[in-house]
């Protein structure tokens, strides 16, 4: 099949997921072209199978905000057109799904039919796509597309509650993709950050309010005050001042590593012990299900899709939205010496059901489908 993948290429789960996707549907043969304003992130150097093509932003003086949706719409046409393709998947609904719209209906009146699958991620529905102003659009879109993925339970529940959806959704869930571990890389990475007898704890997010970081930096204080430790900080946003201001009046700059944004987090979560995940809300938990598949137990708020992923007692513990206490206490219960290994082991475990030998034959199912129907 000739496939268009539409994405922010981005360091956001939606972006990662969807070139992953890319690269693994291009390593069975077939043809995915990439439709987006940059080269995604993780879509890495020359590869068989895989096409980029840039959508153009014009800089022309009359917009105040200039069009994106309406250009992504027309790069759409273009490379359905001379491309051959036989299917586009847009991830994230704002504004992929009614430029895939847009797209369809205008190669339609060329005599071409293209089916458009819209997977949703999170925030497209949970939070931007609640907004009054983008919902009728939203629920149009999601009705027009040819099939409609979500990457939870949850978060399916959350599209029908909150959008007069109609369309069947299928659940899909993210995946893992398997990295090669160098146990040499990563113990000389270990000594670098953390002495013997310490233990390391890890967080990975955009750093925006919904990651609530602040209690993070509040559940390792606690952690830190019975077991020596350090937390190690990937990525940045708009609350890092305010943690960086938190770690001073809490005197853990000595412990506290903030390593700004890392393209490639798997190398920093293999020296980890514990991942912490203490969000307002989380529609999957991606960095958690990739701490899991290194073997990291995960204490993570128990919102959203979460408990889909981190399986309580077994893979780590959830705790309500904000009981630093509970995240504490749970944080030390995995770092016993008679727990921790069982707790790696079952982790690793839990996220072999995200494999993407499992997930990707989800989205090929759903792909021939539509293009049987489209052809006849």
């Amino acid at each position: 099949m000739k496939i268009g993948m539409v994405l922010y290429p981005t360091f956001g789960g939606s972006g990662v997921v969807g070139t992953e996707l890319g690269k693994a549907l291009a390593a069975k043969g077939h043809e995915v072209h990439f439709i987006t304003y940059s080269q995604p992130v993780r879509l890495g150097s020359f590869r068989e199978n895989i096409y980029y093509h840039e959508v153009s932003i014009t800089d022309y003086p009359l917009f105040e905000y200039q069009p994106y949706e309406t250009q992504l719409a027309s790069k759409m046409v273009d490379v359905v057109k001379y491309e051959k393709l036989d299917i586009l998947h847009v991830h994230y609904a704002i504004p992929h799904a009614s430029a895939a719209f847009m797209a369809q209906q205008i190669l339609k009146s060329q005599g071409i039919n293209i089916p458009f699958v819209t997977t949703l991620h999170g925030t497209d529905i949970t939070l931007v796509g609640r907004d009054p102003s983008f919902e009728p659009v939203i629920t149009f879109c999601i009705n027009q597309s040819d099939a409609v993925t979500a990457v939870s339970e949850s978060l399916k529940n959350s599209t029908y509650e909150h959008f007069g959806v109609t369309r069947e959704i299928t659940v899909i869930p993210n995946f893992v993709v398997p990295m090669e571990r160098n146990r040499d890389f990563t113990e000389h990475m270990r000594r670098k950050y953390a002495c013997d007898g310490e233990y390391i704890l890890c967080h990975v997010s955009n750093f925006r309010k919904v990651k609530r970081v602040d209690d993070v930096l509040r559940v390792f204080a606690k952690v830190n005050a019975e077991k020596p430790s350090k937390l190690i900080l990937v990525g940045d946003g708009p609350e890092r001042y305010n943690c960086e201001r938190i770690c001073r009046e809490l005197n853990l700059c000595d412990r506290v590593i903030f390593l700004g944004k890392v393209r490639d987090t798997s190398h920093v979560l293999e020296i980890a012990d514990v991942f912490l995940l203490p969000s307002e809300t989380e529609s999957f938990g991606l960095a958690a299900l990739e701490a899991m598949a290194v073997g990291v137990p995960v204490v993570s708020s128990n919102t959203g899709g979460i408990p889909e992923v981190n399986i309580h007692g077994i893979s780590g513990f959830l705790s309500n939205v904000g009981d630093v206490d509970d995240m504490a206490k749970n944080s030390l219960d995995i770092l016993k010496p008679e727990n921790l290994n069982n707790f790696k082991l079952n982790a690793r475990k839990q996220s072999s059901a995200f494999s993407l030998d499992i997930i990707l034959p989800m989205y090929e199912e759903i792909y021939l489908n539509l293009v049987k129907v489209s052809n006849k």
